[in-house]
């Protein structure tokens, strides 16, 4: 069965400069083992394949899934899926907002001038990491005890540690271990001076196959967990822009902002750069 299948970047400035995701359209009839394994064949941070919504007040499905295996939320990936069901011509019911449905709920996506933005879901782990995995963290970032300005468990799906550093000078210059026996999740952040261009810089440090430590370019989740960590703790206020791929040679740009509710929503450019069927 001939399937739509979309290469789309997510959080780019330009054309090849995000994350890519491919999402792969009528889905039904996939087993989990086949979504895995055409996820490994395409070897992409993450693949999504949309289904037709189970709960009445979404608007599709979306599974999502990694190398290794499927997570119950992401964030480059929710807004390439909604990005690639709107150019399919899907209809949201409500104007302006689409509703997506995941493993990890309802996940409210606003369409504005600026591109999608997806309503960050609410942390499932907060609070400091004992001094044990800070230092594994240590170890696999390669830097010293000391040079943690911060450091808290931010996860939402992925169980992101976030670690902040004292500035996005420090950020950039971390060198990571290549492999790691464990399984680690790290986000890093640090400011950018005042009047700069984007006002923090991330990095998104994570285990892969066979113990790997891989950086992905652009991480919706990440972003997300840590806007909420730097709105709750008074580091930023209202709206922000993120970087984040820069020692990957990617220009990813994050729009990170706090509604009067409380909410944090986090918005990038999305593009479709390839298209066609799958087999």
């Amino acid at each position: 069965m001939n399937r739509p299948f979309q290469l789309v970047d997510v959080f780019g400035t330009g054309p090849y400069t995000g994350n890519p995701l491919a999402v792969i359209s009528s889905a039904e009839g996939l087993t989990t083992e086949e979504m895995q394994r055409i996820t490994r064949w395409l070897n992409l941070s993450e693949t999504a394949f949309l289904l037709p919504a189970e709960h009445e007040e979404a608007d599709y499905r979306v599974r999502i899934f990694t190398l290794t295996h499927e997570l119950p939320f992401a964030g480059h990936p929710t807004l390439g899926s909604c990005h690639a069901w709107l150019e399919a011509g899907g209809k949201p019911k409500r104007e302006g907002v689409v509703v997506q449905e995941c493993g990890a709920g309802l996940v409210q996506i606003r369409q504005g001038e600026n591109g999608l933005a997806f309503a960050a879901p609410p942390l499932i782990r907060t609070g400091a990491p004992d001094e044990d995995d800070i230092a594994e963290v240590v170890k696999v970032l390669r830097i010293e005890r000391d040079a943690i300005v911060d450091v808290q468990w931010a996860a939402n799906g992925p169980s992101w540690i976030a670690v902040m550093l004292a500035s996005a000078e420090e950020v950039l210059a971390v060198e990571p271990a290549g492999h790691y026996s464990g399984h680690l999740d790290i986000g890093l952040v640090g400011a950018y001076p005042p009047g700069s261009e984007a006002a923090f810089e991330l990095r998104a440090i994570f285990s892969g196959p066979g113990g790997t430590m891989i950086e992905d370019p652009v991480t919706g989740s990440l972003n997300a967990s840590i806007g909420q960590w730097l709105f709750a703790s008074g580091r930023a206020q209202g709206h922000y822009v993120a970087a984040q791929g820069t020692r990957l040679d990617r220009t990813g740009r994050i729009n990170v902002t706090q509604d009067e509710s409380g909410q944090v929503w986090v918005g990038g450019r999305t593009c479709t750069l390839l298209s066609g069927q799958t087999q």
